[in-house]
């Protein structure tokens, strides 16, 4: 993943190994809802995004998990990312889930598969690869402006 450095005094830093591991859970549950076509299972998850597109990945459940059961355990050194990147991702994430819903709740159900599908591959990417393509993104349209 691309870094660009950004004073700590103008946001705030987060374990980048955090949201490796909430792609993993991440992973998990949106390949649960694909095969289950639940739409709870997505709304679940659509919770999650949203808390980490609002407030910061850094809040959500499954950064919980990481910072009380995964962390302690790691003995590797602590590498920050800044916290906008992934929390874009997170935003984008949410978008999907949303469209997701939207397909699920109007009886279209190749937008419920689409929408996840998209958003699955791109929780699979972080968490295989540590490719974050929300991330990268993010750091494009920075590029850009």
């Amino acid at each position: 993943m691309s870094t660009i450095k950004i004073s700590p005094t103008r946001s705030t830093v987060i374990d980048a190994r955090g949201p490796r591991f909430g792609a993993v859970i991440t992973t998990a549950v949106l390949a649960t809802a694909l095969a289950t076509s639940n739409l709870w299972v997505i709304v679940a998850q659509a919770i999650v995004f949203a808390i980490g597109a609002f407030r910061g990945p850094q809040f959500t459940p499954y950064a919980a998990i990481f910072r009380n059961v995964v962390k302690p355990r790691l003995k590797s050194e602590v590498v920050t990312e800044d916290v906008r990147p992934p929390q874009f991702a997170q935003s984008v994430g949410l978008l999907f889930a949303l469209t997701a819903i939207v397909g699920s709740l109007t009886g279209i159900s190749a937008i419920f598969i689409i929408a996840v599908s998209f958003a699955l591959a791109a929780a699979f990417l972080n968490a295989a690869f540590n490719f974050c393509l929300g991330c990268e993104i993010y750091l494009l349209i920075l590029r850009l402006r």
